[in-house]
């Protein structure tokens, strides 16, 4: 309906100049265009002019009258012309042809109307734009996607949490943090029991620290730390001794002078200059070279 004031200026020139154009009733007396005349007629005092609308589409009539006459957003027109379409039959394309709508327009309206109706009815009526309401809509089903994509994994790995969730047990959210927390704790444990085996193989006769956590003495978190420190104390022992044995195969060749002249005074001159520790390693390695 126009607003007031306009009614008020229809009404004084349909009293002054006439009704322009007719109202139109379909065969059974139901008004399809010219409520504003009828309400302006009304105001006026003036007797109101019908006719009757003998074609075969009265929606089509009613859509290109009340709509495109008017001054309405491209965005409006849009989503006018999408709810139209709904019931009325008539194809977005030949509709978009037929009133200079873009087809991306038309798109993005549909979208709205089909995800979001209340944004849809919104944009019809003018208090929201077609584009802000699309983003809106995009925007909803980002994390409509999201929350389902957590669902499907949290399903996955914890059905138990999923049917919580499910029956509104606890909230998704929560659900996925007590999820974060087991495979959290699953990761401290597959770690922690794999530098437990490489323990035992290189014969460390300590208690394995999987042992002590499942002993309560410590926790999942502390053995993780333990087996980490061993981890690096291996890797630099392993480290250090390689340096050390390429240091003898470099001057092995000395080894093998020593072992050749095993009781000169060369060799006690150079055995007597070594610290206890040295001595030791020298003697066990002439009997080798």
């Amino acid at each position: 309906m126009l607003s007031q004031g306009e009614l008020l200026d229809l009404a004084e020139s349909i009293r002054t100049e006439g009704q322009h154009e007719d109202i139109v009733l379909d065969a059974d007396g139901v008004l399809l265009d010219g409520r504003n005349r009828l309400a302006a007629c009304e105001i006026a005092g003036v007797e109101p002019r019908f006719t009757t609308y003998t074609g075969s589409d009265p929606t089509a009539l009613i859509f290109s009258k009340n709509m495109f006459r008017r001054h309405i957003s491209k965005g409006q027109e849009a989503m006018i012309t999408v709810m139209a379409c709904s019931f009325s039959g008539h194809s977005l394309r030949n509709l978009a042809k037929l009133h200079g709508l873009s087809r991306s327009r038309l798109s993005a309206a549909n979208v709205v109307l089909k995800h979001s109706p209340d944004l849809a009815e919104q944009v019809r009526i003018g208090t929201l734009s077609l584009d802000n309401a699309y983003n809106t809509v995009a925007e909803r089903k980002v994390r409509a996607a999201t929350v389902q994509k957590q669902y499907d994994h949290l399903r996955e790995h914890a059905p138990d949490l999923a049917e919580q969730v499910t029956e509104s047990e606890i909230t998704l959210a929560d659900a996925t943090g007590a999820l974060n927390e087991r495979l959290e704790t699953e990761r401290l444990r597959q770690y922690v029991i794999t530098a437990d085996t490489v323990r035992l193989a290189d014969g460390d006769t300590t208690p394995p620290l999987a042992e002590l956590v499942e002993r309560g003495d410590i926790t999942w978190p502390e053995a993780h730390q333990r087996a980490e420190e061993f981890a690096v104390h291996r890797r630099d022992t392993i480290q250090r001794s390689r340096h050390a044995l390429h240091l003898i195969a470099e001057h092995w060749t000395a080894v093998q002078d020593l072992a050749a002249r095993p009781d000169t005074p060369f060799a006690r001159d150079i055995l007597d200059g070594l610290a206890p520790e040295a001595r030791s390693l020298a003697q066990a390695l002439i009997t080798l070279a």
